[in-house]
């Protein structure tokens, strides 16, 4: 047959399957790899936002005998190189060129302070572009010392600023190190940090701050400083008597880091751990330092519920596109049934027949893949396989549909059907088959709230499953059922003495083979667009709801010293600041013990007040000497709290968390008023005022507030490519929804306009034909909205513990789904206006064919 003249005669169904096909691949090509590449970004944000110490890979190796102590910069270099060199294949693309290199002691006593007071020394390779002498000097070279009778290494060193004040260091003092070994060091310089905030102190906050330990079951806390030597120390540092670790620190550039590599990256740290127990000698074992392999696990399960969400979210858009561009080819093949069946009628075999109907089909689906997948490389991020297989997916369906139903209508010559006189009984095979479709659609379901998610990394095949055989299922029961209850209708419209009701009634209720079709489209569409935005809804509610735990009020200043009385005034007194709360936080001691537990003086009824319309509250605490504890601390009666003086205090209830405090171990909220003299180092404060104005009256402070730490819940990658997905699929699924019942408006306007002009002729007007329309196709759009409605709903009850969007919200659990009706509603009654007003056009349309041409050629096709 000529190809090109019957893809001019029938232009307008090729140019819609075109649009679809392009689309449907644009979409099935393009959001993965946009997906991707939000992974991507994710990755890079969590690489790079978590301490450097847990991501960077750190050789770290003791020295325990002079044969292993390394006393020149150059020796550290030279290990360097070699570290670099042992690096698997898959992490050297992610290891930056600068590193650097440590010298340090630990556990260092100062001689005769009992044990309470440690001065380790420290080396570090890059000391000079890290730190300013804000006094003194920069140390120089050792020298020696005498110290009972004997002479010992003096050691020139520089502290931290806040060593002064904390360990009652002087410019200037020489204290004498060791219980054995003895060591001397002179506090030649201060020092502070060129850029503190920066990542790289992480490696180093022993040198940084001060570290105040209390040991197990002790009162008295212990004081540790690692202070700052020179290169030249290097030579005089041994670790025959001192505990002497040296560490070569790989720092990991998270902007290289793909989320398709994760797998590999652990298994290239795995790798070089084991590597480095091979180059150990006798004395000095090698050993990996980092939490890489937890913070690759975090994003693993983070990653896993985003794509398991995103990937059963485009197994929907794909089936429904699948399903509209089927509706599409059905267009096309009734356009051409009379042109094929006069040619198999005239002896065209079968093949030439279904070959046509392949050809013309591929002449609309052919060139619209591959503009649709032209088009996805637009769409920036990596090239997933996928994105290669749905387009090929997508144009094989539209083609084989093509040629396969053309094969199936015209295997015999000269076929003819009356499908709207009689309904066609489904065989008893296909029944079973369905019946069986549904029970293991129900037993899946239930399995998978029996079990939840899978452990093993990765998708959960079970869980993509089991929200598509749900689908299934009610669709299939949908196309099933529906015509039953329009038979009660049908038997009530008799007894009536208008003919329209009954016909049209009669005529949804005799559904066609085809008349499944729109069913199993319309139904997937809304169920999954009503399941995202219920999903987008829940993960929206959470978010407001965790930050509102994160800060505890609107705005929370938190101050590391205490708050001047005349600081709090100047803020009660700052435009837009409405109610201001004083708070004092404190570590205490519970009893006489070593026991110990947070706790926060306040009053409660204010800050119940401050937090009135929030998500969160707190229960009133009754007046007096009473308390609020944590879960552990429920059975204790009355609690003798050490703060400031001694507090016995009655346990009022107990709280699982104190917004904006507390959430795990032990703590205790007690009135303000309890205390002997508040101390106030914490403000919540409600108004509009901004965190900088407030930050700048408290320079101590560290300011917070909801919309704040919202904003950075929102903020991540992963949470805004699940939401994006959330949006893009929904409106997708709504247009390939309203795109369907115009094209089964359409499919089925030949047999419903031959069906009109004949009751024309019996005296049907314009208004009675529109009201026939209407009638036939509006019970299969309002069913199938109200049941993929319904469907939409129950998914995330019937997916249960199988999705765990905390990741997403806060890290609190997203549950119990309130949904927001507004937008399911609007498409369910966005497609019964379609199909009002397609069933207007259609039989506005009518009115300009002739009758009487019609009836003598039996079709107005």
């Amino acid at each position: 047959m000529r190809i090109a003249l019957l893809a001019r005669a029938h232009a307008g169904a090729l140019v819609v399957l075109f649009v679809l096909t392009a689309l449907a691949c644009l979409l099935v090509s393009g959001l993965p790899r946009a997906t991707q590449a939000a992974f991507d970004r994710a990755l890079q944000r969590a690489l790079t936002s978590a301490p450097a110490v847990r991501t960077d890979l750190t050789v770290a190796g003791e020295s325990r005998s002079p044969r292993e102590d390394l006393h020149e910069p150059a020796v550290f270099a030279e290990r360097e190189r070699r570290w670099r060199a042992l690096l698997p294949a898959t992490l050297r693309p992610l290891v930056a060129p600068a590193g650097h290199m440590s010298a340090k002691t630990s556990l260092t006593p100062v001689t005769g302070t009992g044990g309470h007071t440690y001065i380790n020394l420290g080396w570090l390779s890059d000391a000079d572009r890290r730190v300013d002498w804000v006094a003194g000097r920069a140390p120089g070279a050792p020298s020696t010392t005498r110290f009972q009778g004997q002479r010992i290494p003096l050691f020139e060193v520089g502290v931290v600023e806040e060593a002064l004040d904390q360990m009652n260091l002087r410019l200037g003092d020489t204290r004498t190190l060791g219980e054995s070994d003895f060591a001397a060091v002179r506090i030649v310089g201060v020092f502070r940090a060129k850029d503190p905030a920066d990542r790289y102190w992480t490696h180093n906050t022993d040198i940084l701050h001060v570290t105040k330990l209390q040991p197990p079951g002790k009162l008295d806390f212990e004081f540790h400083t690692t202070t700052l030597i020179p290169d030249a120390a290097l030579a005089a540092l041994s670790g025959e008597s001192r505990n002497l670790t040296y560490r070569w620190v790989l720092p990991l550039n998270g902007q290289a880091a793909s989320a398709l590599a994760v797998p590999g990256i652990g298994a290239g740290v795995a790798e070089l751990e084991r590597v480095l127990t091979l180059q150990a000698t006798a004395s000095t074992p090698y050993r990996l330092e980092t939490g890489l392999p937890k913070v690759l696990g975090d994003f693993t399960a983070g990653l896993a519920t985003a794509q398991t969400v995103m990937y059963l979210l485009l197994a929907g858009l794909l089936a429904v596109a699948l399903g509209v561009i089927v509706l599409g080819v059905r267009l096309l093949t009734d356009r051409l049934d009379q042109t094929l069946a006069l040619a198999r009628a005239r002896g065209g075999s079968l093949r030439q027949v279904a070959g046509t109907g392949a050809a013309l089909t591929a002449a609309a689906v052919v060139p619209a893949a591959l503009a649709g997948y032209a088009l996805a490389f637009l769409v920036p991020g990596p090239v997933l396989p996928l994105a290669h297989l749905g387009p090929a997916f997508v144009l094989v369906a539209g083609v084989g549909f093509g040629a396969a139903r053309v094969a199936l209508v015209h295997r015999t010559p000269l076929h003819e059907r009356r499908d709207d006189v009689a309904t066609a009984r489904p065989s008893a095979r296909r029944i079973t088959v369905e019946a069986l479709v549904v029970v293991l659609a129900l037993t899946g379901a239930y399995l998978l709230r029996a079990r939840g998610l899978s452990a093993q990394a990765g998708l959960d095949p079970f869980l993509l499953l089991v929200p598509i055989a749900l689908t299934l299922a009610a669709a299939l029961v949908t196309v099933r059922c529906y015509p039953y209850p329009l038979r009660l209708l049908v038997r009530l419209a008799a007894r009536g003495r208008g003919a329209v009701p009954f016909l049209g009634l009669t005529r949804a209720a005799r559904a066609r083979a085809a008349g499944g079709l729109p069913v199993l489209i319309l139904l997937p569409a809304l169920a999954v667009s009503v399941f995202a935005a219920v999903i987008s809804d829940g993960i929206t509610g959470t978010q407001q709801l965790a930050s509102w735990q994160q800060v505890g009020a609107p705005i929370k200043v938190t101050s590391t010293i205490e708050i001047p009385a005349a600081t709090i005034d100047r803020i009660r007194a700052t435009p837009g600041v409405e109610q201001v709360v004083t708070a004092q936080t404190a570590r205490v001691q519970l009893g006489y013990s070593s026991e110990r537990a947070e706790a926060i003086a306040v009053d409660v009824a204010q800050w119940r007040r401050l937090l009135a319309g929030a998500p969160i509250d707190l229960p009133e605490l009754p007046g007096g000497p009473s308390a609020l504890v944590s879960p552990e601390l429920r059975d204790r009666g009355t609690l003798d709290i050490g703060w400031q003086s001694r507090i016995k205090a009655k346990v009022a209830g107990a709280i699982d968390a104190v917004p904006g405090f507390y959430r795990t171990g032990k703590f205790v909220v007690l009135p303000q008023d309890v205390l002997t003299r508040p101390a106030v180092n914490t403000l919540l404060i409600k108004g509009d005022v901004a965190p900088g104005e407030l930050a700048r009256l408290v320079p101590s402070a560290t300011v917070e507030s909801q919309e704040g730490a919202l904003a950075a819940i929102q903020g991540d990658p992963l949470t805004g490519a699940v939401r994006t997905t959330l949006v893009v699929v929904t409106v997708a699924l709504a247009l390939y929804a309203l795109v369907a019942v115009i094209l089964s408006l359409v499919v089925g306007a030949a047999d419903r306009a031959r069906a009109v002009a004949f009751l024309r002729t019996l005296g049907l007007s314009d208004r009675q034909a529109q009201r026939l329309t209407m009638l036939e196709v509006l019970p299969m759009v309002l069913v199938t909205a109200l049941v993929g409605f319904g469907l939409g709903l129950a998914l995330p009850a019937a997916l249960g513990p199988g999705v765990d969007l905390s990741a997403y919200a806060g890290d609190l659990p997203v549950g119990g789904y309130s949904p927001d009706l507004l937008t399911p509603g609007a498409l369910a009654a966005g497609l019964a206006l379609v199909a009002v007003l397609g069933a207007y056009a259609h039989t506005a349309l009518d009115r300009r064919r002739d009758l009487g041409a019609a009836l003598r050629a039996g079709d107005l096709s």
